[in-house]
């Protein structure tokens, strides 16, 4: 759970998303997600913005906001309802809602000192945007995901992949795989890099590589501010970057105040 201790993310972050409207939101702020889930009965709450340039022009959140909870041990409920917009190099610009993004992440194996953790992490884009402005895909969106992650003292690797279900006119089911490393440098610094990969997602079109690098800075247990961003190796020639602040919040912290509370008292 990239939330409740230091974590990485970016210094920038690459989010090669086809205009925000045909790859689904993945783990703040890499493309890559891991699968350790929210602790019970904690949140994750996220308030986000993320642009992303091409070709064509820019496309972004503006904002988004993320709620993952704790609902059972080893299982994370998540949601994300994001403000979209665009803004083509010809034609005109749009902003408003997009497309609902809904998840449950479960953690089957616990790791070990030699076993890796491993989850899945399903995931559904329900078409709550635009289409005819570009702020939706239009259509119900699926990714079957299984994700690994393993840690050592202050290193963690994590990754996996997973299958697209893409519907629509000229879109094409694909694969994606990502793979991301990162380091803590102190209690308050996590960073990392990640490289992923996908198969063509439109007819026509190629398979993309590329990368993010990124930072996360953790203020207290409670608040953290996320950055990253980075380009296509191969594909579409888009860059990206995220910053977005994140609170953690749950039974601990509860307690911690109550703690406060009654001390104030005496």
């Amino acid at each position: 759970m990239r939330g409740n201790r230091p974590f990485l993310l970016l210094i920038f972050f690459l989010w090669p998303i086809s205009a925000l409207t045909e790859t689904a939101f993945a783990g703040p702020p890499f493309r890559t997600d891991d699968p350790e889930p929210v602790e019970y009965r904690h949140w994750e709450i996220y308030v986000a913005s993320q642009d992303a340039k091409d070709n064509e022009g820019w496309a972004g959140t503006a904002p988004h906001f993320e709620v993952n909870y704790g609902a059972l041990p080893n299982l994370q409920l998540h949601l994300i309802a994001p403000f979209v917009y665009v803004k083509p190099n010809s034609g005109s610009s749009h902003y408003g809602f997009g497309d609902l993004e809904l998840g449950v992440k479960y953690r089957f194996i616990q790791e070990g000192d030699w076993r890796p953790m491993v989850g899945a992490f399903p995931i559904v884009d329900l078409p709550t945007g635009r289409s005819s402005k570009g702020l939706g895909s239009g259509q119900v969106k699926t990714f079957l995901p299984i994700w690994f992650q393993k840690s050592w003292g202050p290193w963690t690797t994590y990754g996996g992949g997973g299958y697209w279900i893409n519907p629509g006119s000229g879109n094409k089911d694909f694969w994606f795989f990502g793979w991301e490393g990162q380091r803590d440098l102190s209690k308050m610094l996590t960073v990392g890099a990640e490289i992923f990969y996908n198969t063509p997602a439109v007819k026509g079109e190629g398979g993309q590589t590329g990368f993010n690098v990124g930072t996360i800075v953790n203020f207290t247990d409670e608040h953290h501010l996320l950055f990253s961003a980075g380009r296509d190796i191969h594909g579409q020639n888009r860059f990206s970057v995220y910053m977005g602040y994140q609170l953690t919040i749950g039974p601990h912290e509860e307690k911690k105040e109550d703690a406060a509370s009654l001390k104030k008292q005496d």
